[in-house]
């Protein structure tokens, strides 16, 4: 896993006290268009000021490691592939009872992971308050650091929309100069 410091930004990951925000781009780069979560935190901490009470998350395929970075969170944004069986290219935000749904038709094992999280911490009185899935629905699964056409000209587009979930929460980003 990638720390914020190799994207560019200089964000911390672990505190004493999470911060109330954790927005986790998941995927695998190596799979073509399933690395579209990991894609969109990089730019974003590329582009943006991210807020102080922010943390954003290279997730890679981390799977069940990413318990301690989701415990003790008030509110988890994802974003990653989604296979929603729609039209490639497709842009999907899920929320609330919604978000369970993501977990039903599985890109990758990474998102299991993510739904077993969930639950333990939904059991132990700690899941974050609000769970939003950004995501697109890939085109190419296929092996190659490439993404699809389709899906990589809209990594703005879903920046965009988490920087507009931040907001929605109380959080607005900033545009860094560049």
């Amino acid at each position: 896993m990638r720390s914020a410091e190799h994207m560019g930004a200089d964000l911390s990951w672990t505190t004493d006290t999470p911060k109330p925000i954790l927005v986790l781009g998941l995927g695998n780069i190596l799979i073509q268009d399933e690395g579209i979560g990991v894609r969109v935190v990089e730019r974003l901490v590329e582009h943006y000021q991210i807020p102080a009470d922010v943390d954003v998350l290279d997730g890679g395929t981390a799977g069940l490691a990413l318990y301690d970075d989701i415990v003790g969170r008030k509110h988890l944004v994802v974003v990653d592939a989604i296979d929603n069986r729609c039209e490639p290219g497709t842009l999907i935000t899920l929320r609330g009872d919604e978000v369970p749904s993501f977990f039903r038709n599985k890109v990758s094992p990474h998102q299991m992971a993510l739904s077993d999280i969930l639950a333990a911490l939904e059991i132990m009185g700690e899941k974050p308050a609000e769970v939003v899935v950004i995501g697109i629905q890939p085109k190419d699964l296929g092996t190659g650091l490439e993404m699809s056409d389709l899906i990589g000209n809209q990594i703005d587009i879903l920046v965009q929309q988490v920087v507009d979930e931040l907001r929605r929460l109380g959080y607005p980003t900033v545009t860094l100069a560049h």
